[in-house]
């Protein structure tokens, strides 16, 4: 991660925030918890076939792969460009588009589904699953261009995840439970990294293995409240239900916005702060998020305690102007007004999954000094988030965080530092 600060007392808390992140993550990462759901994993009397999906599925898959040697026939693994690390035996691996579903995306989907879709009762399919397959899995029942148009629709007017994957799951050949259809009468073990608030395994990669709990009726409600422009093949699509009752299936959970969080609070106590968990479920506008976090720093700045706020879950942007950014670093752009000008508190916030948005910055790091760093730039806060240029701007003051791909994905993580002594 990068570390740069002005001063003797920035520098301390720019390197807590950066280290706290970094435990959070480390003690986050899906190696483990993958070899500790294989328990549970009966092997077949036929094939063991492998499919991994997600911006995590590279380390997924090869933890699965240690774990599994030469009882794995084959597998494939599908994810984020830049996110595979090598290869692994009996698998191959396969890079796609994210956020927005590309032709690679379609064509790997289609690997997938080749693979699975002739097996017997006697087969089993393991499907590893994380953040990010709503793109990276997907073989559409529109055009990809006009599936990629929808996609920017949503994303451009700040639709939630679970609204977007309600409209991808009904235009889809592989979501909504239709993947678990597709490897029947093949048994499907499913383990699932959650990057989703609440954990629902009909939201996680827009499930593809896990009865759908939207409705044609909320695709449509969704289509018209934002006014999503359809072709009469996506509409005839969207009326098709998905599957509600699914027999060939069983999951494990492996991670979540809790665990990171649980995570965060123990680094921070670990470095002398008292740590105070606001939510593990954040879901609102990532600049209404940062303002609320710096109003409370700026609270508590005098109490003369170190503390720690923390927050962890999923905000939304919506694009104001064509800028480049991301939800985090939006977040803690968002938070420097109410720091201005002190010397003892910080607000940072960082994708789990080392990315935000479509950048190569994991998210954005902002204190006291942000500001009138900006302003000796020619920046203002405001003018920044109108134009949806949160990157360009904490590049300018030092502000980025960058990890790189990190290897796990669950959430986001947001906080704020005070320190008295």
């Amino acid at each position: 991660m990068q570390q740069h600060a002005s001063n003797n007392a920035s520098n301390t808390m720019r390197h807590d925030a950066e280290k706290v992140v970094h435990h959070a993550i480390e003690r986050n990462l899906p190696g483990p918890a993958v070899r500790a759901a294989l328990k549970d994993l009966v092997m077949p009397e036929g094939r063991l076939v492998l499919v991994a999906i997600g911006k995590a599925a590279w380390s997924m898959a090869k933890a699965a792969s240690d774990e599994l040697g030469d009882k794995l026939d084959v597998g494939i693994v599908i994810t984020k460009y830049g996110h595979v690390a090598g290869p692994i035996a009996r698998i191959t691996c396969h890079e796609a588009g994210h956020p927005v579903v590309d032709a690679a995306s379609v064509d790997a989907t289609r690997k997938a589904e080749s693979l699975v879709e002739d097996l017997g009762p006697r087969d089993l399919v393991l499907l590893l699953v994380s953040g990010g397959g709503s793109a990276l899995f997907e073989d559409p029942k529109v055009p990809l261009a006009e599936l990629e148009d929808i996609t920017h629709q949503l994303l451009a007017c700040g639709a939630s995840i679970e609204e977007m994957n309600a409209v991808r799951k009904h235009l889809s050949h592989v979501k909504g439970g239709r993947f678990a259809q597709l490897c029947a009468p093949a048994q499907v073990f499913v383990v699932a990294l959650s990057d989703v608030v609440g954990d629902r395994l009909d939201t996680i990669a827009s499930g593809p293995a896990y009865p759908d709990s939207s409705t044609v009726a909320d695709a449509l409600d969704i289509a018209r409240r934002y006014a999503l422009s359809l072709s009469p093949t996506a509409v005839a699509a969207l009326k098709e239900e998905t599957p509600k009752q699914l027999d060939n299936v069983r999951t494990r959970i492996t991670g979540s916005v809790r665990e990171l969080v649980a995570s965060a609070a123990k680094a921070c106590a670990e470095l002398g702060y008292e740590p105070l968990v606001l939510t593990t479920s954040l879901d609102c506008e990532a600049r209404e998020a940062g303002a609320f976090l710096g109003a409370i720093a700026r609270e508590h700045a005098a109490d003369g305690r170190n503390l720690a706020f923390i927050a962890g879950g999923e905000t939304v942007v919506h694009l104001r102007g064509s800028g480049l950014g991301g939800r985090n670093q939006e977040l803690a752009l968002a938070a420097a007004p109410a720091l201005a000008g002190m010397d003892n508190a910080c607000v940072i916030s960082v994708g789990s999954d080392g990315t935000d948005g479509p950048t190569d910055a994991a998210g954005g790091y902002v204190d006291g000094a942000t500001t009138h760093l900006l302003s000796e730039a020619g920046l203002s806060v405001a003018d920044v988030l109108d134009a949806s240029d949160s990157y360009h701007a904490l590049a300018a003051c030092d502000g980025l965080v960058v990890t790189g791909p990190t290897g796990t994905n669950v959430n986001d993580v947001s906080l704020a530092l005070i320190r008295t002594s």
